[in-house]
């Protein structure tokens, strides 16, 4: 217990170090969005269909999408799923698929989390998309645009996201 208490705090600096530094060397693309990756946790991604909704919504196929899970060594291995067990004392992550999956650089990545989670976060660091969207309530520095919204409303999310990516000429 003592071990994973301290993987927290050693990541939690290094995210902290990793954010200042993003936020000095960050380029937002001009570019027209194609391919869309979606970072969320368990809980919400248990409930709400969001990679559907956000498919027919932007009219864009083959979306990826990776949710956060607590480690739980009775969980079966999933490549839909990341943990905290994913990540080795430097803050890398180690599961090939995950790993992969942050290093494609999407046109769009999607937030979809309203709780400061620090392993999510950290992944939409790490991610190489050109464009990252978020909930306003869990770390301004991370995301291009943040929408205030219940993370119940996806419609309303999806519907504002649209709304100004086509104000942007994303879209």
């Amino acid at each position: 217990m003592k071990f994973t208490k301290l993987k927290y705090n050693i990541l939690q600096k290094k995210f902290n170090k990793s954010l200042l530094n993003s936020i000095e060397t960050r380029k937002i693309s001009q570019k027209k969005i194609v391919t869309v990756g979606i970072i969320s946790t368990e809980d919400i991604t248990s409930k709400i269909p969001i990679l559907d909704i956000v498919e027919e919504a932007l009219e864009l196929r083959n979306l990826k999408i990776y949710s956060y899970r607590k480690f739980n060594k009775h969980n079966k291995y999933s490549y839909k799923h990341f943990s905290e067990s994913d990540l080795n004392w430097k803050g890398a992550y180690i599961q090939q698929s995950f790993k992969s999956f942050l290093e494609q650089p999407f046109d769009l990545l999607i937030g979809y989390f309203n709780q400061p989670n620090l392993y999510a976060e950290n992944a939409v660091l790490q991610s190489q998309a050109t464009f990252k969207v978020g909930f306003s309530k869990v770390n301004s520095s991370l995301f291009d645009i943040e929408i205030s919204e219940d993370i119940a409303n996806v419609d309303q999310f999806i519907s504002e996201l649209k709304k100004y990516l086509q104000i942007l000429k994303k879209l």
